[in-house]
């Protein structure tokens, strides 16, 4: 297959609690970044089969991947679906880095707490680049079940530019990846997200 030239490197974490949706989120990230015919590694880390338990997975897509583990410092985008998991990830983060944060705050057993307000702050002192989006309030207003945030906060990245895949290509991976039943509802979420407005 012919790689696509034009982008050395993307780096993409995503950070969560089990139950999420993470990995089919990566999987459409994944599936898309294919379809555009770039090389791709990735890597599901943290508690998968634990329901509730902290989760991360990287993605790396480009002209040529050979890690499928982000450096710390080395992430263009981090998509967080749970307020403090950003904070857990965020040594992955440099000044470069935009933060896509879901405002949902899932108390998480064994975890000190930090309230968002102090969240937002520690994360500003690494990048400027922080967008705060009512992603899980939004999915259960309109579509009546908040577990396709994550597929939400890939529309608004699309829509903001935030990660080098086009629209096309994340929907014909929606296509492919999420099953019939719940198809529509996740094709809703990205196209609703895409027309978020901060």
């Amino acid at each position: 297959m012919k790689k696509t030239k034009n982008l050395p490197e993307f780096n993409v974490i995503i950070a969560g609690v089990g139950g999420q949706g993470l990995i089919t989120l990566l999987k459409i990230i994944s599936q898309a970044a294919l379809e555009e015919n770039y090389d791709i590694k990735t890597s599901e880390l943290h508690g998968l089969s634990q329901r509730g338990g902290s989760v991360e997975v990287h993605i790396q897509f480009g002209r040529e991947i050979w890690s499928p583990l982000v450096k710390a410092g080395g992430a263009n985008l981090i998509i967080s679906l749970e307020i403090q998991e950003s904070l857990r990830v965020a040594h992955y983060g440099s000044e470069e880095t935009s933060f896509l944060i879901n405002d949902n705050f899932i108390p998480i057993p064994d975890h000190s707490l930090l309230m968002p307000q102090q969240i937002l702050q520690n994360l500003k002192k690494i990048s400027k680049k922080i967008f705060l989006i009512p992603a899980s309030a939004v999915c259960q207003k309109e579509l009546g079940n908040d577990v396709v945030s994550g597929i939400y906060l890939l529309g608004y990245a699309t829509f903001k530019n935030l990660i080098p895949l086009k629209s096309v290509s994340i929907i014909t991976a929606i296509e492919e990846i999420v099953p019939e039943k719940y198809l529509e509802m996740n094709k809703k979420a990205f196209e609703i997200g895409k027309n978020y407005e901060k």
